[in-house]
């Protein structure tokens, strides 16, 4: 679209930084009005930080934004709504303990102000922008009372309902199923159709060239280039990112696997129904299935956050009945969860003291707790894990998505378990993190670990694994040789109706 209409938002000469790392380097951006733009680069690079001073969200050291020609300042997220410009966080921004439609009304400049709140009107306000994004959901449902996928869903609505001109979407699709990616595209679709432009930020580049007409490469902070997606190729754009070639081949550790170190016979919870699989040591076992198949409550079972009410767990030959995470840890079971920032990280504390904390107890001398001591302890896993920080010092709240994740597979680390399960743990990682963590991975079961790896990503879980495990509403529905599957075997099964016991 280079040499077209002129750009609804442009901006050159991004400059920020963060405690002395610098996020953007004068950075330049243009969308055109009624385009689907991706923004891609790797974790660090500075593709949420633009998307945030888009947003009003973070302000520039420096910039020159121009909105429709005319120069602007946006000083807030207000700002930028009244100019007509929404944003969906990755880490998304919801008030948990509200509904949905308070959720959606809340701080929008759409709404009239009233000291009384009509449920009515809420609900007919609401309700349009929920059918949009394919939530049958009332609009008074508590959005803590949500899967993470609908939460997704919720903050696209709310951004709708801004009657934006130009919607961000920071990796709107990190936690849908494929039906809700499918309904996502239709709607971005429709919304280009009607000249609302749309901000892409993902790391997935099946999704980044089924959806976007340009692609801008953000790299250290720095624009790359743009490149109209139907004149380039997966591997131009990957290696604008990293400036490497990044292969496909199997990553599984090779060998025989050893002993069983964890053996489920029958587990039953509230959502789980008879789930049963050997884990040996030295394996990296995949966990497939759709959202609500029961993949994050296989881990919560299991680390001791749901209560089995049926079947029995054996971790080294012996009975394993975690009391509490606290318990599991000690029993040499990790958890790295979905959602870093709600269930993982402490976002006000620092890189080093978020990697440390599962293991005081062993860093700790007459009480008090050496620095030098964890500093000596953490540093070594932070640099393995190839992370980008200011400091150990810095907030981890500073830091992008990916990095964050880093910190807290560096915290299971430090733990040393012999199990170690990952819900999602790439979700929101760029190319080059994900081959990082994937390397990492494969240590550990190099190491003789057994690891238990959720995706949602099919291809991942061939590439990574040597079994996957495939649930369907709670349910075995069968495992796998990742050698020899495929990703239709896979969702055969993924939706195939359970047989009854």
């Amino acid at each position: 679209m280079s040499g077209g209409p002129e750009p609804l938002i442009q901006l050159d000469g991004v400059n920020k930084h963060y405690d002395g790392a610098q996020a953007l380097r004068d950075a330049s951006f243009s969308v055109a009005k009624g385009e689907v733009h991706a923004l891609v680069g790797e974790n660090g690079a500075g593709k949420s930080t633009l998307s945030k001073i888009i947003a009003g969200a973070v302000q520039p050291d420096a910039a020159t934004v121009r909105w429709r020609g005319e120069p602007v300042r946006i000083s807030s997220p207000i700002a930028a709504q009244r100019l007509g410009i929404g944003i969906v966080f990755q880490e998304l921004d919801l008030f948990p303990n509200l509904s949905i439609a308070e959720n959606i009304v809340i701080g929008n400049v759409r709404m009239e102000r009233s000291p009384w709140v009509n449920r009515k009107e809420l609900s007919r306000f609401c309700a349009a922008h929920l059918e949009q994004v394919g939530l049958a959901a009332s609009p008074w449902t508590l959005v803590r009372d949500l899967p993470i996928a609908h939460m997704q869903l919720v903050a696209i609505a709310r951004a709708l309902s801004f009657d934006a001109r130009l919607i961000l979407m920071d990796e709107p699709t990190s936690s849908l199923a494929d039906d809700a990616v499918d309904r996502l595209f239709a709607l971005i679709r429709r919304l280009r159709s009607a000249g609302v432009s749309v901000v892409y930020v993902s790391h997935k580049m099946k999704e980044i060239f089924e959806i976007a007409d340009r692609i801008t490469v953000l790299r250290d902070g720095s624009t790359i280039g743009t490149r109209n997606a139907a004149d380039t190729n997966i591997d131009e754009i990957i290696g604008m990112m990293v400036g490497r070639a990044i292969g496909s081949e199997s990553l599984a550790p090779s060998g025989p696997p050893g002993e069983v170190v964890l053996s489920a016979a029958g587990v039953t919870t509230q959502k789980l129904r008879g789930v049963t699989f050997d884990l040996h040591r030295g394996e990296i076992l995949g966990v497939a299935g759709l959202v609500g198949a029961g993949r994050s409550e296989l881990g919560a079972a299991l680390f001791g956050l749901d209560p089995i009410r049926g079947g029995s767990v054996h971790l080294n030959g012996r009975e394993f009945h975690p009391r509490s995470p606290a318990d599991a840890i000690r029993r040499r079971f990790g958890l790295l969860p979905e959602d870093r920032k709600l269930q993982g990280l402490m976002m006000q504390m620092s890189v080093l003291e978020n990697t440390s904390i599962a293991i005081l107890g062993r860093l700790a001398r007459w009480s008090f707790l050496s620095h030098s001591r964890e500093k000596g302890v953490a540093m070594p896993v932070l640099q393995r894990m190839a992370l980008k920080s200011a400091s150990p010092e810095a907030g981890v709240s500073s830091l992008s998505g990916g990095n964050q994740q880093k910190v807290l597979l560096a915290k299971w680390l430090l733990t040393n378990p012999d199990v170690l399960f990952l819900d999602d743990p790439t979700r929101g990682i760029d190319v080059g993190a994900k081959r990082d963590i994937y390397h990492i991975i494969q240590d550990l079961a190099g190491q003789g670990k057994g690891v238990l790896f959720v995706s949602s990503e099919l291809p991942e879980l061939l590439q990574c694994c040597h079994r996957i495990l495939v649930l369907r509403e709670g349910r075995n529905m069968g495992i796998v040789d990742a050698r020899t599957a495929t990703q239709e075997q896979i969702m055969k099964l993924a939706t195939a109706e359970p047989v009854a016991a």
